[in-house]
């Protein structure tokens, strides 16, 4: 267990990244062999698509598995120590790629498949101890004034980290080869490593912690919302390009492009609105936004309205996750609120997880068309969710 003094909160946007960070460090970590490995395990190892799609998903149900375990280690010995721990399995998880790089070239392929699915599997608890210690460590160093916008924040480093790290990744594997990604995960890793130890740790809150499952209890329907809110991203990710393909028009990659940028903005200029306004209220707003973004999307003759239901989705997401943790996280004592973030998280996991398969089988008996009314249907339950949590609110 870690034991520190409590420290007067700075929330300034400085004291936020130096705890933030370490979120972009584990997405950077998972974006930067997420476009490489597919075709390294189809085309160059020779194994079914099936099997590539495998390595990619496999992480997700680590990450999700592992997501409430990471929030009982912050709680009850620290987010420090959830950070180094989270930051020693990306280290790890490079260590891993590094030996399927190896193996491949001396012809073992099938001991660096496998080298690769336990890397992805390492990789996945990283994610959830290294994000959800960073979430909870910014949250109680910074003060709970500055919870959303620790949150957004976080958000940012995430989808950011995303973004760069997969066409760099691309880069690297083009000019030396996998074994580049898993180096380079290392040294991020062990750099990272020294530098959670070198931060001020915070207080481990004493007492009788929330059982799991009453936790579960007051958390799920705010990630109920979450993940039926976050299915216009699923979709727009998995699907844009082929529905692009269906209509004979070009530029798919805009419409992400617009999405995240979208995203960016409304997370940098907008998040003030969460403490001003209540966490519901905002969600409310962003849902109705996010859901005329898919009306364009689906009904769009052009690529330019495609482009700007993208970006109005992108927008309107964006705040979603913020607004409606604020919320999920006030349910429960504070001592419990790293497990609160995990389960809440998780629940965003299970729909990046599920949208997949779900919206491929609505393409398949309908069209490419149809998936973005899948998505909208989606958005418009979460918003009667969230206008359902915020009557019992009040009443």
């Amino acid at each position: 267990m870690v034991t520190a003094t409590r420290v007067a909160p700075k929330s300034g946007v400085r004291q936020i990244l130096g705890y933030v960070y370490f979120t972009f460090i584990c997405y950077l970590s998972i974006g930067l062999p997420l476009a490489v490995l597919p075709p390294y395990v189809n085309l160059r190892m020779g194994y079914s698509a099936i099997l590539a799609g495998l390595v990619i998903s496999i992480q997700y149900i680590a990450t999700l598995a592992s997501r409430p375990w990471a929030g009982r280690i912050s709680d009850r010995q620290g987010a420090k120590i959830s950070v180094i721990w989270g930051m020693g399995a990306c280290t790890a998880s490079g260590v891993l790629l590094l030996a399927a790089a190896l193996l491949f070239s001396l012809h073992i392929h099938w001991l660096s498949f496998w080298a690769l699915i336990l890397s992805r599997l390492v990789l996945g608890v990283g994610e959830s101890l290294g994000s959800t210690g960073a979430t909870l460590w910014g949250i109680t160093s910074t003060g709970q004034a500055a919870m959303a916008k620790v949150i957004s924040y976080n958000g940012v480093c995430t989808y950011g980290a995303m973004a760069v790290a997969a066409p760099l990744g691309v880069v690297m594997d083009q000019q030396w080869g996998l074994s580049s990604l898993g180096i380079f995960t290392i040294l991020l890793g062990v750099f990272s490593i020294v530098m959670a130890c070198r931060k001020q740790p915070v207080p481990v809150i004493e007492g009788e912690h929330l059982p799991f499952r009453h936790v579960l209890g007051r958390v799920a329907p705010h990630g109920m919302g979450l993940a039926l809110g976050g299915v216009c991203y699923s979709v727009l990710a998995t699907f844009i390009t082929l529905y692009y393909f269906s209509r004979h028009w070009n530029g798919a990659a805009l419409c992400l492009t617009a999405f995240g940028v979208a995203f960016i903005l409304a997370r940098l200029f907008f998040i003030q609105t969460v403490n001003r306004f209540g966490g519901f209220p905002v969600a409310m707003a962003c849902l109705l936004v996010e859901s005329v973004g898919l009306v364009l999307l689906w009904s769009g003759n052009s690529p330019w309205i495609a482009l700007a239901g993208a970006s109005l989705g992108g927008f309107g997401f964006s705040l979603v996750f913020p607004a409606i943790g604020v919320e999920a996280v006030k349910r429960v004592p504070e001592i419990s609120r790293g497990t609160a973030l995990g389960v809440y998280t998780a629940f965003a996991d299970v729909s990046f997880f599920l949208v997949g398969p779900i919206a491929g089988a609505v393409i398949g008996w309908f069209s490419y068309r149809s998936v973005f009314l899948f998505a909208l249907a989606s958005v418009l339950c979460a918003l009667g969710i969230v206008v359902v949590l915020r009557q019992m609110q009040t009443d």
